[in-house]
């Protein structure tokens, strides 16, 4: 049993030696990440004008076709994009994100429904920017794209985009900086200690960035998508873990970059500790996708091992040996602090349940102390 989930643990974390992404795509990734990152925006009135592109000519004609077909299927919703593989030159596919900024209605323009932006980026692939292979998630930086997106929507309030070039234009440039390689600098500013980063994650623990500029405290935000917030299986879950978190004398992470490489002040398991070496190996490539599905990987594994101590505690409410393979359980994941935490979260209505948690959170203090 515990052969089985080492072995599926460590296929978690070889990530990198998947066909996911083959060694040739990888070890040109220092150079793509440069080169293959455009951006288009187009004024949507019915028909789609050009306002400002990056693509190399001869594929913005092909860009147009395909997102007239995506409008003409009522496939871009307002505000939500989507991803897919567009060859805009020939033998050249890239993932492209689409996105649909509607113009705000007014009794003036009561037609305008449906009338806006039409925002592209595009860059590396599909399976960088919308990575399938995961079953935890299918959208691998789509949250992200949105969200930047969203951010443009007041510089296009301007009548004729007079301010494309003093905002517009800078804003879609960096895209790919601000939207996908912040996990990089993450990783790379923390090293190490991207441990500390995880645990917090995991465990609903507040990060606080000192002694830094504002783009690292930005940066250091990625943690939420560490976090299994919404992923697990009743929302109420988070909500209460976030309440009793907040009841708890828990200290906050604190990150001082007033040294290089930055002090970290709170703690890490050993759970996370395994995964260092997979984050630090995926950063020396300078590959931010291969990151974010280490990372993705990573929350899998939190899934199945809290849905393991799930199934354990009820086991354990009938039987004395299910309690016994669950302290054994606890004690080779490497992750018992945090499973035990969500466990007593979930379970608080559960008096039975609550007292099996008492009798594995005292086992694991004895384990420390031993």
């Amino acid at each position: 049993m515990f052969t089985s989930q080492t072995s599926s643990f460590q296929d978690s974390i070889d990530v990198e030696e998947r066909d996911d992404f083959d060694s040739e795509e990888i070890s040109g990734y220092s150079q793509k990440i440069q080169l293959n990152c455009y951006y288009t925006i187009y004024l949507y009135q019915g028909t789609l004008t050009l306002v400002d592109s990056s693509l190399p000519l001869e594929a913005e004609p092909e860009l147009r076709t395909y997102i007239s077909r995506r409008l003409s299927k009522g496939a871009l919703l307002g505000g939500m994009g989507n991803i897919a593989t567009v060859e805009l030159i020939p033998e050249q596919a890239v993932g492209c994100y689409c996105c649909l900024l509607e113009q705000e209605r007014s009794p003036e323009q009561p037609d305008a429904d449906g009338n806006g932006y039409v925002i592209c980026f595009m860059g590396g692939s599909e399976k960088g920017l919308n990575s399938t292979s995961n079953p935890l998630t299918r959208h691998t930086f789509r949250l992200e794209l949105d969200k930047y997106v969203q951010g443009l929507q007041s510089s296009l309030q301007t009548p004729e985009l007079e301010n494309l070039e003093t905002e517009v234009r800078p804003y879609l440039s960096q895209w790919f900086e601000e939207s996908v390689m912040h996990i990089y600098r993450v990783v790379q500013l923390v090293q190490n200690n991207i441990s500390f980063l995880l645990h917090a994650a995991l465990s609903h623990t507040h990060v606080d960035v000192i002694n830094s500029d504002e783009r690292t405290k930005t940066d250091v935000t990625f943690i939420k998508a560490a976090s299994l917030q919404g992923l697990s299986q009743q929302d109420a879950t988070t909500a209460s873990l976030c309440k009793a978190i907040s009841e708890d004398t828990q200290s906050d992470l604190i990150i001082d970059c007033s040294t290089s490489p930055p002090s970290l002040t709170n703690t890490s398991n050993r759970f996370c500790d395994d995964w260092i070496q997979a984050f630090l190996n995926a950063a020396e490539r300078c590959n931010p996708f291969l990151l974010r599905q280490i990372l993705e990987n990573f929350k899998l594994k939190a899934i199945q091992d809290m849905n393991s101590l799930k199934r354990f505690v009820r086991q354990a409410e009938m039987s004395h040996y299910a309690l016994f393979r669950c302290c054994q359980f606890l004690q080779g994941c490497g992750n018992g602090d945090v499973l035990l935490q969500n466990a007593r979260a979930e379970h608080s209505d559960l008096p039975e349940a609550c007292s099996i948690i008492g009798v594995l959170e005292e086992f694991l203090r004895e384990r420390e102390q031993a």
